[in-house]
Formats: C-alpha cells, structure tokens, sequence
C-alpha cells in the first residue's frame, strides 16, 4: 500500500504547493505505515524532492503531455495509481487539480476531499479537516472509500523538510489521449503566476484605468509578487480575467496580500480572507476591506505605492 503524489512543475520547476503535498504525505506515511511516491511528469529537476522524503520517484515524460490537459492527466495518474496499489493520493488544490480531481475520482472509485487542513488522528475512522464557506469554517469528514483522495489547502500545512534518497523510476505510461481542448490555465502577465505565489499585488477601480498599472507591476517585481485584480477591473477589460482573485475568480491564499484602489466587496473578501497578512491601501477610511486587514494605509495610491516600492527597494539593496 503506497500514498501517491502528484508533483506539479512548471518549466521543469516544482511547485511550492507539490512541496506541501509531500509534506503531508509524509506526515500521513507515519500514522498508516505506508511509502510515498512522487510521480512527476516531464520534469528532469529531482533533486528539491529529496529534501522532502519520499521513497520513491516515478519519472513520466512524453511529449503529449506537455500541455496540461485533466482527462491525460488523469487517465496517466490513475494508471500509475493502480500500477503500485496506491490508496491514498494527494494532490495540491491547485487550479489545475481541482480540473483533474473529480475525473480522477471516478476512474478509481475513490472519494474526494478539497481543502484538506489537517492530518487525520487515526484510520479508523479515517476523518479530514477541511475549510468550508470560503474559509470562514471548518468541517470534518469521514471517508470510508478504500481509495481517497485528498488536495492539500495551500499554505495550511507547511514545508516540512524530510531528507531521502528516492529511487528514480523512469516509466511509460499507456493513455487514452483525450481529443478535448487543454484546460491549461493562463498564467498572468506578471512573472509569477497567482496559483505558486507568496505575494499577490492587487489592485482595483481605485487605480483609475489600465495605463496606471505599472506602478502595480513595478511593485509586485520588487516583491517577486504576482499581479491580480478586482471583478470590475477584469469586466472593464483593464487586465486579464486570468488576474481576477476573489469568491468568483480565483481564490488566494498566499502569505501576503496587498490590495491597492480595492473597497472590498463580499465576494472579493471572501475569496482572498484566507491570507495570512492583508495590507490595504485606499483613500477611503470607510472602506470595507479595512475591517479584514491586518495594517491599513489611508492614502492615494499614486502617492503611496511609489514610495513604498521606493523603501523596499532601498530595504533590499541593504540587505542583500
């Protein structure tokens, strides 16, 4: 019985979120005396894995697989899955995987759970915490399906280091090839993309039209950051919808989220209240999203993002 770890990588990096993944599956391997394996698909970089203990890598490479694509995805994941007899598999809740989850699912006839928290306390009964209602709550389900398969909340369990010497095992996998369009997801236009990043610069109306967003852009590389936006800054057609965070675009749960020109509507904070650190900048005292927030400026944007990109800058040249 083996606990499988789907790796997500991009241009042959890891993912932050397939680290995680790892992490919690290595924590599970204790309590039900299992091995992990991490299956990658056409990534070459093995060597961060070691750092978080597992047993065994498969290595699939091929080039149909280039693009991701959930129904490929799936079919190859549940063939590997059957292949070493895995009854557990973890994945991240990724945007990607909650494409892939449910196909998977029914390939193996086994239960899914989302926004995984927790390691469970026993086996018998086998129950997860998850986070429900946008964060706001949690519930804990009991699985009683032979095969589960659980996504890992980002930024709920931590990088838990755990050094190995995996076997590399480089395999093919037959596939039925689906002839659907990839549902590969766009990255936004700042270098990072909002699913891997730790820090998310975002701003709304407040920023006046899309000719201003370069102070926005300028911050979030000083801060290795990914740019995002509010629903009426995507509708407006000021940024990719690709960039709309929020309880209707894509929700963040990232280490550090700046809002820059963004009041605050129900469905924007609900998507983004799991962060850790919130920061808003807004001239409107009144505004909502100061009730959420964790250190508040009063302040026009134009005046204050530049000096604030100006000390960071000054603060990382001292320090590096």
């Amino acid at each position: 019985m083996s606990i499988l770890v789907f790796i997500e990588s991009n241009k042959n990096e890891i993912k932050k979120s397939s680290f995680e993944s790892l992490s919690y599956a290595k924590k599970l391997s204790k309590l039900i005396s299992s091995d992990v394996i991490a299956l990658t698909i056409n990534c070459s970089e093995f060597t961060p894995l070691g750092d978080f203990g597992p047993d065994k890598i498969i290595s699939i490479k091929d080039k149909k697989l280039e693009l991701f694509n959930a129904h490929n995805y799936a079919d190859v994941i549940s063939n590997v899955s059957k292949s070493v007899s895995a009854k557990n598999i973890i994945i991240s809740d990724s945007i990607n995987c909650k494409y892939l989850a449910s196909l998977l699912s029914v390939k193996l006839n086994a239960a899914f759970v989302s926004n995984v928290v927790s390691i469970p306390n026993s086996t018998k009964p086998f129950i997860v915490k998850r986070s429900t209602f946008s964060n706001k709550a949690f519930c804990e389900i009991e699985i009683n399906s032979e095969i589960k398969i659980l996504s890992i909340s980002k930024n709920s369990i931590g990088l838990n280091k755990s050094k190995s010497k995996p076997i590399i095992l480089n395999s093919e996998i037959n596939f039925n090839e689906s002839g659907l369009a990839s549902e590969s997801i766009k990255v936004s236009s700042g270098s990072v993309s909002i699913e891997d990043a730790d820090v998310v610069v975002s701003a709304g109306r407040g920023l006046k039209g899309p000719e201003n967003w370069n102070i926005i852009e300028d911050l979030a590389k000083t801060l290795n950051a990914a740019t995002a936006c509010s629903k009426p800054v995507s509708d407006m057609g000021w940024r990719p919808h690709s960039e709309h965070v929020g309880q209707t675009g894509k929700p963040v749960s990232t280490n550090l989220y700046i809002a820059i020109g963004i009041s605050g509507a129900v469905q924007h904070l609900a998507g983004v209240s799991s962060s850790k650190v919130k920061v808003v900048i807004n001239t409107d005292p009144e505004a909502p999203f100061f009730k959420i927030a964790d250190y508040g400026i009063v302040g026009d944007a134009f005046e204050v993002v530049p000096k604030l990109n100006q000390k960071l800058k000054a603060f990382k040249a001292e320090n590096n």
